[in-house]
This record gives C-alpha cells, structure tokens and sequence, in this order.
C-alpha cells in the first residue's frame, strides 16, 4: 500500500530528487538546504535544532551539522558535498561571519534580546528593584555585531589601539563575570 500511495504522490523522474531504499524523498544535491539552515540560524542563533530544521527543509542532524560547522568557522556545506564548478555562496560567508562574530570563543551563541525576553518575564526579576535594573544595566552594556560599524568609525586613528586595550578589558570583566556565575549556579 505504501508503494502506491509514493508512486501516486511522487513527482514524476525529477531529477533534483532521489527516492532511497526505505522509500524517503531526498534532495540529489543538499547543499541549497544546508545553506537556508546557515541562514536560519544567522537570524536565530538560539533556536533549537528542530525549529531550524523544519524552518530550512532539512532534517534535524543536518541543522546540527551546520550548526557545528558555523560555530567552528567551517563553510556549512563541506567540500566533499559541493559540485565541482560551485564556488562559495555570499550568504553561507555571511552566516559563518555573523555566527563567529557572535560566538568570539565562546561554547554557544546567545541573542541578548531573545534572552532578555525570558529574563523580563520571569518574577524573580521582574519583581525584585535589583533584577529590573539588572536588566536596564545589560541593556547599556550588550553590543550587537550589527552596531559595530558605526561605532569602530567613531573612534578616531589615534585612539583606535587603546579602545582595543579597552574593549578586551571588559571582555575579561564578562568573561570573570560568567565563571562567577556558573560556579554559583
């Protein structure tokens, strides 16, 4: 019966698709759904793997290996995997720049606003003075990779190597302030 009903459903002899042994509609060629993947989870880093594989059209390993690939600075659709004559797509440059941007050297990517959207609405801080202003005080001190280049155009020649000096300081300060708050969670 299952025969039937993907011989009723199929497309006639595509040549995009292959049909494989257990009966499954795969895609001859991948990488276009590797690449929307790339896409999606530039947009939304923190969406799980199941939201962003039915987001691309792909399975949820392949959002997981694309994943991977971003956050390790890796084209998202591997060599072995792209046609001979392709060369590298500006989109999938775009998503591995955003993504290693945001990530610098860090386990996971997060999304200030998607996290701060969470935070608001828990009471704990939305009902205590010390939380809101928490909240008020991240809002100051976040950057988006978005904002950084108006703000690296701000900053004149002459005072561009201190700035530096600056902005690793407090990437240190963040990074001592996230070691504090894992040793305590």
């Amino acid at each position: 019966m299952s025969t039937i009903r993907r011989r009723l459903f199929l497309p006639a002899e595509r040549a995009d698709i292959r049909v494989g042994r257990d009966g499954r509609v795969r895609p001859v060629d991948g990488s276009a759904g590797r690449r929307r993947a790339s896409e999606v989870i530039a947009m939304k880093p923190d969406a799980p793997l199941r939201a962003i594989a039915q987001e691309a059209g792909v399975s949820v390993g392949t959002a997981r290996d694309v994943r991977e690939r971003l956050r390790a600075g890796r084209d998202p659709v591997p060599q072995q995997r792209r046609p001979a004559d392709e060369e590298r797509p500006p989109s999938a440059d775009a998503s591995v720049t955003v993504l290693r941007r945001r990530t610098g050297t860090a386990r996971q990517s997060t999304h200030w606003p998607s996290v701060r959207g969470n935070l608001i609405r828990d009471p704990a801080v939305k009902y205590a003075e010390n939380g809101r202003a928490f909240v008020r005080w991240v809002d100051g001190h976040v950057i988006e990779p978005t904002e950084w280049g108006d703000l690296i155009d701000a900053v004149p020649p002459h005072w561009r190597k201190s700035v530096a000096e600056l902005a690793r300081s407090c990437a240190g300060a963040w990074l001592a302030f996230a070691q504090e708050l894992e040793e305590r969670a």
